[in-house]
């Protein structure tokens, strides 16, 4: 018999003020059994730092992420179906990078692990025509400061100032510094 996700409910105060964008938004997260908190809260994180100022150009969106390899872990669909966003978690490989840069209007990739030097230094130069494309390291010991932040039921405030995310519970706070690998071309 195979595992059933595990479901958590976050309840997100949202304040970006590098991008002006402010709001609140209640997400369900159903986590893969081979999930691991760390990585759940990751995908939180990402979802803090992309969801668009209003719905224009659709929602930002969970997908059934480790359950289909061709989905990332987020993405924003336009009206018609196209990709506007796609967000993956992780080490991916540069041919998923390009398959999704191909596919989409700009592509961002979170890397959380303490390998993430090494997985980048062998990817750089294979993605030097991703002018889309955006790479981010969360350094590993607040990713996994941020993993201890996760229940089952959440209330957070996160707030964005500076390049700095703040991450609050009643109880406890985080503060994340992404380093950015690559940016896209303006």
């Amino acid at each position: 018999m195979a595992l059933k996700a595990t479901i958590y409910k976050a309840q997100l105060q949202i304040a970006d003020m590098d991008r002006h964008v402010y709001g609140d938004h209640n997400l369900t997260l159903a986590c893969h059994p081979s999930e691991t908190e760390e990585r759940l809260m990751i995908r939180v994180l990402a979802f803090a730092l992309n969801v668009p100022a209003d719905d224009l150009r659709g929602r930002l969106e969970f997908t059934k992420g480790l359950s289909d390899v061709d989905e990332p872990d987020l993405w924003q669909l336009d009206l018609t179906g196209d990709v506007v966003h796609w967000i993956d978690l992780g080490q991916p490989d540069d041919r998923r990078l390009m398959k999704a840069h191909g596919r989409s209007e700009r592509v961002s990739v979170y890397s959380f692990a303490s390998s993430t030097d090494v997985w980048w230094r062998n990817l750089e130069n294979k993605l030097t025509r991703t002018p889309k494309l955006a790479v981010w390291q969360i350094p590993a010991e607040q990713s996994q400061a941020l993993a201890k932040l996760a229940a089952r039921s959440m209330q957070l405030q996160i707030s964005i100032q500076d390049g700095s995310v703040y991450v609050s519970t009643a109880d406890a706070s985080v503060e994340i510094h992404p380093v950015a690998l690559k940016t896209p071309a303006e």
